[in-house]
């Protein structure tokens, strides 16, 4: 049986497991992709550091490029931008596929790298980059290959879905949430990626450039993370009958693409409402299949770890029985739209004058601009305020805004609290 040799960068969470995986299931592999996958090498910063026992020390280095210039499949495990997006180009320039997990890398560089592997006439994998195990960018890129997409929502975040669902379920604060989440290691000591939404804003990217075939990279997307909601935004959503979920969005309006990742009110019968912990869920929204849904493990070692190993077999066999990876296709220029020309339904809760007259103000101003109220509750607050929380229909994102701008100065609004999108069922 002909050998593909495996080069393997990073021996992290993930890399353990592939490795791990690479030598459990050998037999399996070989049988799947008709060649034995040899690992030939494991890049790593320090040989020396403690190693689960899974990965096989002798092959070990501190050289990169060495094992790299050898191998047929290059597995991408480190993470960044340089120097992964320079190994990934000399794997290319060498004739291997290379198969990575690297999202950041993939929203920043990814026309790049698409042109270099298809210039070297080599494949180039990422199902791993996207919500784990969840085979999203298979189903956008193969499977819904011949339907036209309209939409693409996504709890792509497994940290900021847990931190979410532990302020909703045991009634947390953030700060105790996210320090659960660090404990659980679904966290980094350092959340900012997650916790600000750049994580799921780089997934965002992705899933939109496969969706409506045109370049979209990270700058595009709208970014709110979740570090302002608190238990009142929380149970205000549930008065509301709805949930808030970190929320990565891409929708094809007429007038061109819209793309925002941010705290979301997600309607109790909407499928993402039910995603729970730190579980990743995709749905998408097509002319002909219409709604679809892909649900599961985000991260975590073994799950991310088979998403790579089905790159691989994929890239391994086109070694042998030739054939590519699919192409980039990009055939479209829709124009991508700035965030002042998004349109979403949204909530937002004032606290006002407990007067008479205040509310008749407030609907006012949101007529005023053009702001459609769906509906309004006025809770008693104590002195001598009320609680207002305002649904509006479907809005531009500006119209909303410069409400918001004539509120916030108004001398009866004593304070705009959060405002949130949100989602239809």
């Amino acid at each position: 049986m002909t050998v593909v040799k495996i080069a393997l960068l990073g021996a992290g969470t993930v890399g353990t497991q592939v490795a791990r995986l690479l030598s459990e299931q050998k037999e399996d592999l070989a049988a799947r992709s008709g060649a034995q996958l040899e690992l030939v090498g494991i890049a790593v910063r320090d040989v020396s550091a403690p190693r689960d026992p899974a990965v096989d020390r002798s092959l070990l280095t501190d050289d990169p490029e060495s094992i790299i210039d050898e191998a047929d499949v290059v597995i991408e495990l480190m993470g960044g931008i340089e120097p992964a997006r320079a190994y990934i180009l000399r794997a290319f320039a060498a004739g291997a596929s290379v198969v990575t997990g690297n999202k950041a890398l993939l929203a920043a560089h990814g026309p790049e790298l698409y042109e270099a592997a298809a210039q070297a006439d080599v494949d180039l994998y990422y199902e791993a980059a996207v919500a784990g195990a969840v085979p999203v960018v298979y189903g956008l890129r193969e499977s819904l290959a011949g339907d036209r997409i309209t939409a693409v929502l996504g709890i792509v975040n497994g940290t900021t879905n847990y931190i979410l669902d532990e302020m909703t379920v045991k009634g947390l604060d953030f700060d105790e949430a996210l320090a659960k989440a660090q404990e659980l290691g679904y966290a980094e000591a350092d959340p900012t990626a997650d916790v600000d939404g750049l994580d799921a804003a780089a997934k965002c990217a992705i899933l939109a450039s496969l969706a409506f075939h045109t370049r979209v990279s990270i700058d595009d997307v709208h970014v709110h993370g979740i570090r302002s909601i608190a238990k009142a935004d929380i149970e205000s959503a549930g008065r509301s009958g709805c949930v808030v979920k970190l929320v990565a969005s891409a929708k094809r309006r007429p007038e061109g693409i819209e793309l925002h990742v941010g705290p979301t009110l997600v309607p109790l019968d909407h499928p993402l409402a039910s995603v729970r912990g730190a579980f990743n869920a995709v749905v998408i929204e097509a002319e002909a299949a219409d709604r679809l849904m892909f649900y599961g493990p985000g991260a975590g070692g073994a799950p991310t770890a088979s998403a790579v190993l089905s790159d691989v077999v994929a890239a391994a066999s086109h070694k042998v029985d030739g054939g590519r990876a699919p192409r980039e296709l990009i055939y479209g220029d829709i124009p991508v739209l700035e965030a002042s020309r998004g349109r979403s339904s949204f909530q937002a809760e004032f606290a006002v004058r407990d007067e008479i007259g205040v509310l008749t103000k407030v609907t006012g101003v949101f007529a005023a601009h053009g702001v459609s109220i769906r509906a309004v509750v006025q809770t008693v607050g104590e002195d001598g305020l009320a609680r207002l929380t305002v649904n509006t229909h479907e809005a531009l994102q500006a119209d909303l805004e410069a409400t918001l701008a004539e509120l916030a100065d108004a001398e009866f609004i004593s304070e705009v609290h959060n405002v949130n999108r949100v989602e239809e069922s």
